[in-house]
């Protein structure tokens, strides 16, 4: 049971204290009808209709982080989940960036090298300060890596200040591999439903070779924050990105996880979202 914080009562209290003031002020004075009556209307109503205080989403647990996860009935077409999706890193996304590359040189550099290391390490919005979960889907060469977690505040938003900055410091550059091997790699900025408190999208393709043939990976990049928790997740692969799952991800993942702070169960039919 959610108890309401001391400091309304004495608001209020003082609100009636200060109406009985006044209609004492008003019969002294002989006059039933006066500006006084009116005034003490307008201060009590004013003062008591004030909102109280929000209590905040308690604190995202393991098993509501779960719970946010979107299922294979959120996503249209042939997704199917799978269970080794912690597992899932690829390789097109190591390498160490090429510094010439950058006109600002080695500050702008470390933001691209990041946003792979990141991407690699399932940490886009870096490590979370709380629970976490994460789950994956296939659909033939695609892969859709989806993660719920709990952050600290501050660095919520430097995070999405950093991705938000990516389009520009990160447009193109090139990336060595370890077998001195380039590949390179774009990303542009995408638009997610408007969704949550915050929110970026990011396409970030990777052109290269991978058994000696060219070899391109395409992947929808997407982060949108409520309140101090934050949904993170790329959706693409070889066959590139699918933009109706991405905004179909973005939109219902938004409102399971909304559900789960409210203390709600998320629905199993996506239908019965608005």
């Amino acid at each position: 049971m959610t108890h309401r914080p001391p400091r309304p009562f004495r608001v209020l209290a003082s609100a009636l204290a200060a109406g009985a003031l006044l209609t004492t002020a008003a019969c002294a004075d002989g006059d039933d009808s006066g500006p006084e009556r009116a005034d003490t209307t307008e201060i009590t109503t004013e003062i008591s209709s004030s909102p109280l205080a929000q209590a905040s989403p308690a604190a995202l647990t393991q098993a509501g982080a779960r719970a946010a996860l979107v299922t294979e009935a959120d996503l249209e077409d042939d997704w199917t989940q799978v269970k080794n999706a912690a597992t899932w890193r690829d390789s097109l996304l190591v390498g160490q960036v090429d510094v010439a590359d950058f006109l600002t040189g080695k500050a702008d550099a470390a933001d691209c090298q990041k946003l792979l290391d990141r991407l690699y390490d399932d940490e886009l919005l870096g490590k979370p300060s709380g629970a976490s979960a994460l789950t994956g889907f296939k659909e033939g060469e695609s892969r859709l890596l989806y993660q719920v977690a709990a952050y600290d505040k501050a660095a919520l938003d430097t995070s999405f200040a950093w991705l938000k900055s990516l389009p520009v410091k990160c447009d193109q550059f090139t990336v060595k591999d370890s077998s001195g091997g380039q590949r390179t790699v774009q990303v542009v900025g995408t638009s997610l439903p408007k969704e949550g408190d915050a929110r970026q999208g990011l396409q970030v393709t990777v052109r290269g070779t991978s058994g000696g043939e060219p070899t391109t990976l395409t992947l929808d990049v997407a982060a949108l924050r409520v309140g101090t928790d934050a949904i993170t997740f790329t959706n693409g692969g070889l066959d590139g990105a699918d933009d109706d799952t991405t905004e179909q991800a973005a939109k219902l993942g938004t409102a399971r996880l909304e559900d789960v702070q409210a203390g709600r169960t998320p629905s199993a039919d996506p239908s019965e979202i608005d």
